[in-house]
């Protein structure tokens, strides 16, 4: 089964993360399939919106890590050269509007490609965490880029640092995503939103989103650069190791420092 189905209609994409058993958690097959359609919706001008979101009762619990500890799995360099930071350039790119639609969790490297997006919404029974801190990572996907110019330096870094589970309700009044709808009113309010953006100016909306993006992250790359350096450092701690261990015997990990 196709870990990222695609479905177009009235000119908008919808990419929907196909895992729902593990919450939709990314592997390196739907980070490469992910790409691949990106990179399609850009080219395909009938595609004139992108809607991302979830099957299922989640959006992304970010990095299975299950994966990463195989014997064969992908290093976290792998992960963040060849998976995460190239979906969120393509993202940036992507001469289109792209919308996040949070349907449920957004955790890690799934909050923070969420929050790449020009547009998030999200259910109202949807959440937002920045769980690096827990398995003793930092945060990566642009997040400590996006996060601090969204709602504040002093906020980000708590949000970072605590792993502290933000409410939908609370993502928007914060200003960290743009609106919340009823789960009930979810699906209908994210196709109404996504039908008006592709009938819309695209190439207007391609220039805005150029113009925004050479505002918002001209240092991206060194910022990516940057996580990609200390995501190495992290990932050689003995922390990182028990917090890994601990979340996948489900128990509490015990933390030493180093």
């Amino acid at each position: 089964m196709s870990t990222l189905m695609f479905h177009l209609e009235d000119r908008v994409a919808y990419l929907t993360l196909n895992r729902p058993s593990v919450f939709n958690s990314f592997n390196r097959s739907m980070a490469l399939e992910l790409q691949r359609e990106l990179d399609a919706c850009n080219e395909n001008p009938e595609v004139r919106c992108v809607v991302l979101t979830g099957e299922g009762k989640a959006f992304s619990a970010g990095q299975d890590l299950q994966e990463v500890t195989e014997p064969d799995g992908p290093s976290l360099p792998t992960i963040l050269q060849e998976h995460y930071n190239p979906i969120v350039r393509r993202i940036r790119a992507l001469e289109k509007p792209v919308v996040a639609a949070v349907n449920g969790v957004a955790a890690g490297a799934g909050a923070n490609i969420a929050l790449a997006c020009d547009i998030v919404v999200a259910a109202s029974s949807a959440s937002f965490i920045q769980a690096f801190s827990k398995i003793g990572l930092i945060p990566d996907s642009g997040g400590t880029f996006f996060l601090p110019r969204l709602i504040g330096f002093q906020k980000a870094s708590a949000l970072m640092m605590t792993g502290e589970k933000v409410s939908a309700g609370e993502a928007e009044r914060l200003g960290m995503i743009y609106q919340v709808f009823p789960d009930d009113q979810f699906k209908e309010s994210v196709a109404q939103l996504a039908r008006q953006l592709a009938t819309m100016p695209t190439r207007g909306l391609a220039y805005t989103k150029q113009a925004l993006n050479r505002a918002l992250y001209h240092d991206l790359d060194s910022q990516l650069e940057m996580e990609d350096r200390l995501q190495t450092m992290a990932g050689r701690t003995h922390d990182y190791e028990e917090g890994v261990r601990a979340f996948l015997e489900k128990r509490k990990p015990v933390f030493v420092g180093r």
